[in-house]
């Protein structure tokens, strides 16, 4: 891990880019019902919240190891939201 700074950084854009995946499709399918893509959206933002929470925890023993169980944390529920946005 090169440091927390481009941890955070790759949050962001990870989840930032689900979301706005799901507003692209809900304009390129403005009849389509977008309950679902708003769920998709709400459940990337929980997910933004509970890894930074994880990102800033202060009472951690081996800093690695809890860095890298959060970036693999981040791409098992980036490629969870990414299936969903596939099925839309």
């Amino acid at each position: 891990m090169a440091s927390v700074k481009n941890l955070k950084k790759d949050i962001n854009y990870t989840l930032g880019d689900i979301i706005e995946e799901c507003y692209v499709w809900e304009l390129m399918n403005p009849k389509e019902d977008t309950t679902k893509s708003q769920g998709i959206i709400d459940e990337a933002i929980v997910v933004f919240d509970e890894l930074i929470v994880k990102v800033h925890a202060k009472n951690v023993e081996n800093k690695r190891a809890h860095f890298k169980a959060i970036n693999s944390d981040l791409e098992t529920k980036a490629k969870s939201l990414v299936a969903k946005v596939n099925a839309l």
